[in-house]
């Protein structure tokens, strides 16, 4: 909790703080950044990239079964990498400084299955769960991979409840993959999270236990009751290693991907990546893998509304998770559902803290304004929440990081990533899309 009597006394002890809590949009560059280092690449402490991607390879026979839109990408859950120089195009000629280099949509909201980020981190929990429990009971070996599609892995997945607090996208990753492996499987969802997500969930098989408060409110329940329940298992987005782990495995993806388009990632040709951020898990995990892949060659940036700016404010005061929008008087209320997170992730804020580039902040209006760009110029639709990584380039290419870092802007590969809204039905696609 704040230990200053009053905002005033906050913001003299962090200037950068007044804007934030004015809610105007900020662009933020932090200067505690570390350099890459072997030291760095243990941060989260007892997990491997190398065991992870071994871990889905092993089970990509499984998600082919369950799920028949994975066989195009062989068992995988991935997403295409798609330049839109269009957009490109059409923002530079609005702008008055126009910017160089490439950019590219990351199109996470065209994942398999959940169409969303959070399909990687909530696969790769549940799945990990699952793996646990049938090793446990003597239905596997460690390294083998059980085929969970038969009889009697559903009756010992049907004992357990899975637990998940969430805003939507998350609680649709952990619905649909726990309901299809058998489990019971609860989420708890904000005030915030949209009704077409919780009506899927319910048609998925979920629970959905609706909240009055914020996601705050939402993973504190779930947490408390899943805990007391001796069968429960929660997906605990605030402090998850598992979750963080399964985003990182999109830095291979990543690597694969820019490698087919001849494109270079050294110090001379850096890749500059934006990515929403609510809790702070998925951006984060993501920032690790592309950080222990391509090292200081990798910018990362994050994204968050104005009325929910928590890894921001947790990062400029070092409080961190100990601290919430609401303690400085900021609502926490934002159409960016996936975004509306009032404290972060206690977990990632420790990693984030030291490998973020910086974090910038944007209102509703411009989220919707670059939803509509998107689709006009490129005809690709994703969620407000996911637009939030295409304005990124102009954020920081209009700051001093470019000369500070002596960076040649011509050189640079830029990657929005967009994060969900693959799922979203046609009526609500069109009503998002209305001047």
């Amino acid at each position: 909790m704040p230990t200053f009597k009053n905002l005033d006394e906050w913001i003299k002890k962090f200037p950068e703080l007044g804007p934030v809590i004015n809610l105007e949009p900020v662009t933020w560059i932090n200067r505690e950044k570390w350099k890459m280092s072997e030291e760095l690449k243990s941060l989260p402490g007892n997990i491997s990239m190398e065991d992870g991607r071994r871990f889905m390879d092993r089970y990509s026979f499984y998600l082919e079964k369950a799920f028949p839109e994975v066989l195009e990408g062989g068992g995988k859950i991935i997403s295409p990498l798609r330049e839109i120089k269009t957009f490109w195009n059409f923002r530079n000629n609005l702008s008055n400084t126009p910017v160089d280099g490439r950019l590219f949509l990351k199109c996470d909201h065209a994942l398999p299955v959940a169409g969303s980020i959070k399909a990687r981190g909530g696969f790769f929990e549940v799945l990990s769960f699952a793996h646990r429990l049938a090793v446990k009971e003597g239905l596997i070996g460690e390294e083998e991979a059980g085929d969970f599609s038969l009889p009697k892995f559903k009756a010992l997945f049907s004992k357990y409840c899975i637990g998940v607090g969430s805003t939507g996208n998350l609680g649709l990753s952990i619905g649909i993959i726990s309901a299809k492996l058998g489990f019971r499987v609860n989420v708890y969802m904000s005030h915030d999270a949209k009704e077409w997500k919780k009506d899927l969930l319910r048609q998925k098989g979920a629970n959905v236990i609706e909240e009055k408060g914020d996601f705050g409110v939402a993973i504190s329940k779930g947490r408390a009751e899943t805990l007391g329940n001796p069968y429960g298992y929660f997906v605990d987005d605030e402090n998850s290693k598992k979750l963080f782990l399964g985003y990182s495995l999109a830095a291979y993806e990543i690597q694969s991907q820019l490698q087919e388009a001849g494109i270079l990632v050294n110090k001379d040709h850096p890749l500059f990546v934006y990515s929403p951020c609510g809790v702070g898990g998925s951006p984060g995990g993501v920032m690790w893998g592309l950080k222990n892949l391509f090292g200081d060659a990798v910018h990362s940036f994050f994204a968050e509304p104005t009325h929910s700016p928590s890894v921001l404010m947790g990062l400029i005061t070092g409080k961190m998770e100990r601290v919430c929008v609401q303690d400085f008087g900021i609502d926490n209320h934002t159409e960016a559902d996936g975004l509306a997170v009032g404290r972060p992730s206690a977990f990632a804020t420790g990693i984030i803290k030291k490998l973020v580039s910086g974090i910038y902040t944007l209102n509703d209006n411009s989220l919707f304004e670059l939803l509509r760009n998107l689709y006009d110029t490129e005809n690709i639709f994703i969620e407000p929440s996911a637009t939030a990584g295409l304005i990124g380039p102009e954020k920081i290419l209009g700051s001093t990081y470019l000369s500070d870092h002596k960076i040649d802007p011509s050189k640079i590969t830029h990657i929005a990533w967009s994060t969900g809204g693959g799922l979203l039905p046609a009526n609500v696609r069109n009503e998002l899309l209305k001047p």
